[in-house]
């Protein structure tokens, strides 16, 4: 069934938010395919109450769409609409990050709100993850005082995370 939006009540009590970028990215998602909002109405109980799509609703609103899709859920007790309200929003399950990076487009996932890895960090990681290395192996060989010095002020700002003190036993310094 389609109502009009100013039908519907917020659940004030709706313990999920979206925020920002995130948020933005919801607003753009419902403009470019509105047709997924009568494939996922928002569940509101007897009273126009959003038991389910609170998000959605307020981002309908920012997208400028005067009428959306509901699902009456009739004949829920209060605590059965908290319960919906809360198994509504939680993730069961997991990303198979394998399937995602293999066999679909990371920009588009990002842009239908995915958080995706991005490839230009994870090359600048490697970059790094290699250069640390290479000294490693260096101040290994030679056991040069200043040259950990300099490694040890690196690690300070490094994404590799490595405790300094263990680094040095592990080397035998």
């Amino acid at each position: 069934m389609k109502l009009k939006i100013n039908e519907l009540n917020p659940n004030v009590s709706n313990p999920r938010i979206i925020k920002d970028d995130k948020f933005k990215k919801l607003v753009k998602s419902i403009k470019e395919f509105p047709e997924m909002l009568e494939l996922r109405p928002i569940v509101v109980d007897e009273d126009m109450t959003i038991l389910g799509g609170n998000m959605r609703h307020k981002a309908c609103i920012e997208a400028g769409l005067k009428e959306v899709y509901v699902k009456v859920a009739k004949g829920l007790t209060e605590e059965q609409k908290q319960e919906f309200i809360v198994k509504d929003n939680v993730g069961f399950g997991e990303w198979e990050w394998d399937i995602l990076a293999n066999e679909w487009d990371s920009t588009k996932l990002n842009e239908w709100g995915l958080d995706v890895w991005e490839n230009t960090d994870d090359i600048k990681d490697i970059e790094e993850v290699k250069d640390f290395t290479e000294s490693v192996n260096f101040i290994i060989k030679c056991k040069d005082l200043k040259e950990i010095e300099k490694l040890q002020s690196k690690l300070a700002t490094s994404a590799v995370k490595l405790n300094y003190d263990e680094f040095l036993i592990k080397v035998g310094l």
